[in-house]
């Protein structure tokens, strides 16, 4: 959607868990040397201000990032994947301050090697110019003011046949669900044994609770499904009551450590007695 801006979210309860997994995809990769490409479909704007005027009007990121920020200066112990995810939010608030808040491509930035290339698609042109703005020149890394769904086929198989995705547009309407099937369908007939990484929204629409189901079926070498929720829906059944990662060719130490971390963030980030957590696998 050209309107939305992620800003007005930025991490929030779904970007914890969404970075958290790309951060061990990722680290995943870099065990071995042969480089590796990293496709991110709907990019936003690299980063983001926690004091604007976007993050501020609901002030997501304060059940959050700001939950587990309060936590590590506590000194309380935190799982190693969390430690991690918090190291590279400092690593990008330099004076100690949580102010600004890493994107998809800033947490790749940071994991990504001199050998391994990051492809960047946004098609707001807004968050474009701010995505081009932050990225730069820098080494190996390609940023489209394009659709990424139209975007990924040719992005794929990366010259190494290394390769991971990310994908998590905005769903806000209903053609989202619809075209995330389509565009990964087409992506494993190019590249069957990328790793992709389906983020998703838990909300009271059919399309929602039925793209996991559509997603398995997707998925005969295997997949890792993952998901969090924090908080209830208002009085009406609307708002996000929790997100979901759905992992195509998961790492083989994706579901040990996944399963060891989410009831930690349950109790980390709930919001209320029925928080919970859902982790489920079919190995290859």
């Amino acid at each position: 959607m050209l309107a939305y801006r992620h800003a007005f979210h930025a991490g929030n309860h779904a970007d914890v868990l969404k970075h958290i997994v790309l951060m061990r995809v990722l680290r995943y990769l870099n065990q071995k040397d042969k480089p590796y490409r990293l496709v991110d479909t709907h990019a936003g704007a690299g980063g983001y201000s926690l004091e604007g005027q976007y993050a501020q009007k609901k002030n997501e990121y304060v059940e959050g990032i700001g939950r587990l920020w309060e936590k590590e200066k506590s000194g309380e112990e935190l799982p190693e994947a969390v430690a991690d995810y918090l190291a590279a939010v400092r690593q990008f608030n330099p004076d100690g301050k949580l102010t600004q808040y890493p994107g998809s491509p800033a947490f790749a930035q940071m994991l990504l090697r001199p050998q391994d290339q990051l492809r960047l698609f946004e098609l707001h042109n807004t968050d474009h110019r701010i995505l081009a703005s932050y990225v730069g020149d820098a080494k190996g890394v390609q940023v489209f003011n394009a659709d990424g769904f139209d975007g990924l086929k040719g992005q794929l198989p990366p010259p190494s046949r290394r390769g991971a995705v990310l994908m998590d547009p905005s769903y806000e309407g209903h053609h989202d669900y619809g075209r995330v099937i389509a565009s990964l369908r087409e992506a494993l007939l190019r590249f069957a044994e990328g790793v992709y990484m389906v983020w998703y929204p838990q909300v009271t629409k059919l399309e929602a609770a039925q793209l996991p189901r559509r997603l398995e079926a997707l998925a005969p070498k295997g997949f890792l499904h993952v998901r969090l929720t924090v908080q209830p829906l208002d009085s009406q059944g609307f708002g996000l009551a929790g997100s979901g990662m759905f992992i195509l060719n998961p790492p083989y130490t994706l579901h040990d450590e996944m399963a060891a971390l989410l009831p930690w963030l349950v109790e980390a980030l709930g919001q209320y007695d029925g928080a919970n957590y859902l982790i489920e696998q079919r190995a290859a």
